[in-house]
């Protein structure tokens, strides 16, 4: 992933253990005061949504641990490969599409940028300009020519 998906990880990661994880301590706390548990609703959907970001903090721990922070730019991209923006023609519809290859966590289909592990990036990635690639989408099979690799800055956000 890149840097910046590792700081949004992170951010997610404090914003669990030092917000959330507390107020619903909290929530637990006020609940048992109730009283019976047995039929408590505050009790049940409290413990719920602490298992849930329990969950969550587990998940997140897991992926920065294992993060490896890669700069897209310190990349050749004569070849598609992480962090390349591709330019493909559709050879049916003579369409250009603009996609990015991000990590997982850092995908935006609506801003172009994909998943390393998407059925399009997969079969996108080692390909060069000039290329035509046959990929097997959920929406079916769709046929391109790669037109043009780079590098460019990856914009994570859309600021309107």
């Amino acid at each position: 992933m890149t840097q910046f998906g590792y700081e949004r990880l992170q951010a997610e990661l404090n914003h669990l253990k030092m917000v959330e994880r507390p107020a619903i301590v909290k929530a637990i706390e006020e609940a048992v005061a109730l009283g019976d548990l047995k039929e408590n609703a505050e009790y049940h959907a409290a413990k719920e949504r602490q298992g849930q970001i329990d969950d969550r903090l587990n998940e997140l721990s897991d992926l920065l641990g294992n993060a490896q922070i890669v700069d897209p730019s310190t990349l050749q991209h004569e070849r598609v490969s992480f962090g390349s923006t591709v330019v493909l023609c559709d050879l049916d519809t003579d369409e250009e599409q603009t996609y990015t290859i991000v990590g997982g966590c850092e995908s935006n289909p609506g801003l172009g940028l994909i998943s390393f592990s998407s059925p399009l990036a997969k079969q996108l990635l080692g390909k060069e300009e000039g290329d035509e690639v046959k990929a097997k989408l959920p929406g079916g099979e769709k046929e391109y020519e790669v037109v043009e690799v780079k590098y460019q800055e990856i914009v994570f956000e859309c600021h309107d």
